[in-house]
This record gives C-alpha cells, sequence and structure tokens, in this order.
C-alpha cells in the first residue's frame, strides 16, 4: 500500500518547478525586472519634479515611491505567478497532480512558495538600487527588510491563488487583478500617503491589509537613519502583526478553496 509522501516534499517540488519555469521563460525575467525600474524612474522622477511634495524630513518622491514599488514588485510577481494554476488546469496537470496521493494542502503550499520566493527574489534585486535614492541598510534592516518581503508575497501569493483557483481563463483573472488588485496597491500608500487623501480614502487605507505591508517595510528601510520613529501611521509591530496575520488568513483560505473545488477539477 502507498504511503503519502507527506507535506513539504510535495510542496517543495512544486515550488521547485515553479521557479524553473519562470527562469526558463526569459520574458518573464526582462519584464519582471526592467518594468519596475521604468516605472519607478517616471512616476517618481515625473512626478517629484512636477508636483510640490512634502515628504518625511525633506525626502524627494522618488524616494518616497521606492519602497511602494518594492511593494507593486512583490504583488505584480505573486499575483501573476498564479496564473500557472489556470494554465496548469488547461494542460491537464493540476489534474495529476490532485489524483497523487498528496494532501491539497501541500498543492497550495508549493504553488504559494513558488510565488513567493520568486517575488521576493525580484524584490531583493531591486533593493540593491536602494542606495542610489539615499536608503542605506544595516545587518538588522536588511533581515527585516527581508522578513517583511517574505511575509507580504506569501500573502498576495495566497491570494491569487484563491482569486485563481476558480478561474477558467487568463482573460478572466487579468479582468480582476485590474478592478481588484491594482486599487489595493494604490490605496496601499505607495503613490501618495494618507495623511492628505480624502477622508474616505483613508479609511479605505486603514482597511487595506497591503497598507501595513508597506508601512512595515518603510520603517525596516528607515531604521538605520532612525526617521522611522517620526513615520506617520501604523507602527511597526502592529504593521507586522496585521501582515503575518493577512498572510496565514489568506494560506488558510486558499487551501480550503482548493478543498472544496477538488471534485470540479477532477471533471
Amino acid at each position: 500500500m502507498a504511503t503519502s509522501p507527506g507535506l513539504f516534499r510535495p510542496a517543495f517540488s512544486l515550488c521547485r518547478r515553479e521557479l524553473v519555469r519562470f527562469i526558463r521563460q526569459r520574458h518573464r525575467v526582462i519584464g519582471a525586472l526592467a518594468t519596475p525600474i521604468v516605472f519607478w524612474l517616471l512616476v517618481g522622477g515625473g512626478v517629484g519634479r512636477s508636483l510640490h511634495f512634502a515628504g518625511q524630513g525633506g525626502q524627494s518622491y522618488i524616494h518616497y515611491f521606492f519602497p511602494g514599488t518594492v511593494v507593486m514588485i512583490l504583488l505584480f510577481t505573486a499575483i501573476f505567478s498564479t496564473i500557472s494554476v489556470i494554465e496548469d488546469r488547461r494542460e491537464g496537470f493540476l489534474q495529476s497532480v490532485l489524483v497523487a496521493p498528496v494532501c491539497r494542502g501541500a498543492v497550495v503550499l508549493g504553488k504559494v512558495l513558488g510565488g513567493t520566493v520568486l517575488a521576493t527574489g525580484q524584490g531583493i534585486v531591486f533593493m540593491l538600487l536602494a542606495p542610489l535614492v539615499g536608503f542605506h541598510f544595516t545587518v538588522e534592516s536588511a533581515l527585516l527588510c527581508l522578513a517583511v518581503m517574505l511575509l507580504v508575497s506569501f500573502g498576495l501569493t495566497a491570494l491569487g491563488l484563491c482569486i485563481a483557483w476558480r478561474m477558467s481563463s487568463t482573460q478572466g483573472f487579468h479582468a480582476i487583478m485590474n478592478l481588484f488588485l491594482v486599487p489595493m496597491w494604490l490605496l496601499s500608500g505607495a503613490l501618495f500617503p494618507a495623511d492628505g487623501a480624502w477622508w474616505g480614502l483613508r479609511w479605505i487605507m486603514l482597511a487595506n491589509p497591503l497598507t501595513y505591508g508597506l508601512s512595515a517595510l518603510r520603517h525596516a528601510m528607515l531604521i538605520p537613519t532612525g526617521a522611522a520613529a517620526d513615520l506617520p501611521g501604523p507602527g511597526l509591530l502592529i504593521s507586522l502583526l496585521i501582515t503575518f496575520d493577512f498572510a496565514v488568513i489568506l494560506y488558510i483560505l486558499a487551501s480550503r478553496i482548493a478543498r472544496r473545488t477538488i471534485h470540479a477539477d477532477l471533471q
């Protein structure tokens, strides 16, 4: 009688498959690295020179926008990595995995880990540009930034999996992304601080879990300068707690969605 391979072995195998697939698709590698840099330069340079931005401690807009660009990389990489669920279903790979003696949690964990590693890796590459705009890291702040990026990437990949698992076409996935996920990033404080926004938007930004992931990343990046204590909005501890809860809740939700739709996937 065959025994179950457990949770982590199949999960790591699926995670490795996601990484190999990404590396073999050169256009994804180029697009994932070049697009955020272009977006950061165009928006940061254009808005910063067009508007009088009153940044914290006299910081420029391109300096303020840098952490938001990192979160944008995490969001789009994590979300787009879950499109593979739709492709795997169409190609029959997902059905073959689901009939194997593997628990559904392992399938979900493997997909989420794959997206998390890809998103965090690209975030790290972009963070290499941080000294160009005045960010400097200590060992402690660098490790904290890494931990925040991992948490945010994990939660966002799980969110993308919740959406993609029910989708039958990539067109529908893109429609949901444009309707829901892009505003989620726009209202996280990436483009503008909540202090000067309309009061209705401020409440929406406070309810947005991505706001706290971005806030935690800002605190981590500003720790070496001592300016983190003067940042408006949620503090580092509450931001980390909410980001952690967001990641755990979304993973549990993704696992439940995968279990509930298992019979439909096997038909």
